[in-house]
């Protein structure tokens, strides 16, 4: 039996957000934080590390690796990518062409996530209520003005910034997760002979999603896809008839193979691993990590996460429909895995698709109060914290107003500002274009279905550009491990290898990057004349080494971290008693 939508929408609501206009607004967002900087720390520069170490012809490509150490590196695809691009674009910087395949990455989510937007919406159920004397929007217009609308949703959510500008396999895992999404979402609209394309997409994103380090989320997905087809031929609404149920019979069959050959490659690869890791489950503050976690998702996942609580209230009839149970299935398996794993923000990264799908549907539905508040919120958030880019920007460069000033210089000794026209002139671009913007959602277009997130896209991709331009010397200073490794480059002898204990691999591929150092594991069979041990780890380091046959040199010291300090130790003879500092955290930098 069909549930009345609670969808009323007009013709003249659904007019299409201009192309050119959306494209620039992608390149906007996609482009700045990829280009210009250095590898940040700690996933950052130690998957590029990993990729590295796999362009050398002694690399076991089944089994990425920095220096031997396999912990962490379960996923494949992202460090595959990385190493094609370092081998294939040769005249490039290798921090800079590791970043193409991941460019291309976050331009696919950004696709697939658009398309699989407009396929839910045409969906009979989603549709908008047909008016008495006519003049509803029509299902193409309303599902590419709803498609828009979840575009706009997901550039928007403030957790996107940061994860899908790195390289890290928590891209490629929002790749495929989106591209799985798309093809599940657009299966019930391609005939027999279009059919290839979700097919493909299916394989590929269920693939690369394991590959990528997320197996278990994979057959989830899979197990889910399942499912929601299976549900929505008995409760989603509209009958269907002989051919489309034969369709769906095939697309569940399809599911079904696809996510079996995913567990049997998990299997055979050695990709499972036991993850599970539940707040507070081995310590008394359980309170404070739930609190922590719930801070998260607030954060994280605006403004998508209170557009998708509204979008389940007002379709609460049409759960078992296509364009809410499938969202809501892969969200709900995104939230769970960032509950119970430790990486808790890059899994919650998964579920931004989805959510900015149920944003989208709460858009129809919303009514013009809350579209107002949600305008006015944005506006004098997004606008402030472009001011205060801004007030600190000048404040480095001139050093007025002195408080600002003071605080880089306090958290940020050493750095020394540099004017860069191009970020400028982006920067004032974009704020020229955020005004036009304000000026543009308060007058013409009101009656665009879109309208309530185009501030919220604008001013997220305002503020990541001014950080990304204006901002971005601070920033690479400040989550670089850049400085810290070009001083320990300085203190050695570059022509030499150099042993390390107790550094993780962040660290260690810093050193290779940036340093330019030849790096070997601490051992007893090791004759490197240098020897770096971090601050932490060298309660231990007389089980590893000879203690008799090193001298202490230095400590190095991270000038934006007190507490990230390496010790440097030069080999001598048996006879010379070792000099290790008690309390190296306070030595002086060297």
């Amino acid at each position: 039996m069909n549930k009345p939508s609670p969808a009323l929408i007009a013709q003249s609501a659904v007019r299409r957000l201009p192309r050119l206009a959306l494209l620039l607004f992608c390149a906007a967002y996609v482009l700045p934080g990829f280009l210009g900087r250095g590898p940040w720390k700690n996933e950052d520069i130690a998957s590029f590390g990993v990729m590295r170490a796999l362009t050398s012809s002694a690399a076991n490509w089944l089994q990425p690796q920095l220096l031997g150490q396999v912990n962490g590196f379960e996923a494949l695809v992202p460090y595959w990518l990385g190493a094609i691009a370092i081998k294939g674009l040769p005249f490039l910087d290798q921090a800079l062409a590791v970043r193409i395949p991941f460019i291309l990455l976050l331009i696919l989510t950004l696709l697939a996530t658009w398309y699989a937007v407009y396929y839910l919406a045409r969906s009979p159920q989603a549709q908008p209520v047909a008016f008495a004397f006519g003049g509803e929007a029509g299902p193409v217009d309303y599902a590419r003005a709803i498609a828009d609308a979840g575009l706009l949703a997901l550039i928007a959510s403030l957790g996107l910034a940061q994860f899908s500008h790195e390289t890290t396999p928590a891209l490629a895992q929002l790749g495929f997760t989106a591209l799985t999404f798309y093809a599940m979402a657009a299966s019930p609209f391609r005939r027999a002979t279009q059919f290839l394309g979700p097919a493909l997409g299916l394989l590929a994103g269920l693939v690369g999603l394991a590959l990528s380090g997320a197996p278990t989320l994979a057959l989830l997905l899979g197990v889910g896809g399942v499912l929601v087809e299976r549900s929505h031929m008995r409760w989603g609404g509209n009958p269907l008839d002989a051919a489309a149920k034969r369709q769906s019979w095939h697309w569940i069959v399809l599911i079904a193979c696809v996510t079996l050959l995913v567990g049997l490659l998990s299997f055979k690869l050695h990709l499972w691993r036991w993850r599970i890791h539940l707040p507070g489950a081995d310590d008394v503050s359980a309170w404070n990590d739930w609190r922590n976690l719930g801070r998260l998702l607030l954060w994280f996942t605006w403004p998508a996460w209170p557009l998708a609580m509204w979008t389940l209230w007002r379709w609460r009839r049409q759960l078992a429909s296509r364009h809410v149970a499938l969202p809501l299935w892969f969200a709900g398996m995104a939230v769970a895995a960032a509950l119970t794993t430790e990486a808790s923000d890059r899994s919650l990264l998964l579920s931004l698709p989805p959510l900015a799908a149920l944003a989208a549907f709460a858009l129809p539905t919303l009514k013009r109060s809350m579209a107002s508040l949600i305008d006015w919120f944005t506006l004098l958030f997004f606008t402030g914290c472009a001011i205060i880019i801004w007030v600190v920007w000048i404040a480095m460069q001139t050093g007025v107003p002195r408080q600002p000033a003071a605080n880089v210089a306090k958290l940020a000794p050493g750095f020394e500002p540099s004017f860069s026209w191009i970020a400028f002139l982006a920067a004032v671009a974009a704020t020229l274009a955020w005004t036009w913007l304000v000026k543009w959602r308060a007058g013409a277009q009101r009656a665009a279905i879109w309208k309530s997130l185009v501030l919220p896209a604008g001013g997220a991709t305002l503020c990541w550009l001014l950080l990304m331009t204006l901002w971005l010397p601070l920033l690479d200073y400040a989550r670089s491990l850049a400085p810290l490794s070009r001083q320990v480059a300085s203190l050695v002898d570059q022509t030499s290898c150099v042993e390390i204990y107790g550094l993780d691999s962040a660290q260690a591929a810093a050193l290779q990057y940036h340093g330019r150092l030849e790096l070997r594991q601490a051992s007893a069979k090791a004759s490197c004349p240098y020897l770096i041990v971090d601050v932490n780890a060298q309660a231990t380091l007389s089980s590893t080494v000879t203690l008799p046959e090193w001298a202490f040199q230095a400590t190095v010291r991270r000038p934006t971290d007190k507490n990230e300090n390496l010790l440097l130790f030069r080999r001598v003879s048996v006879d010379s008693p070792a000099k290790i500092p008690r309390q190296a955290s306070k030595q002086p930098p060297a």
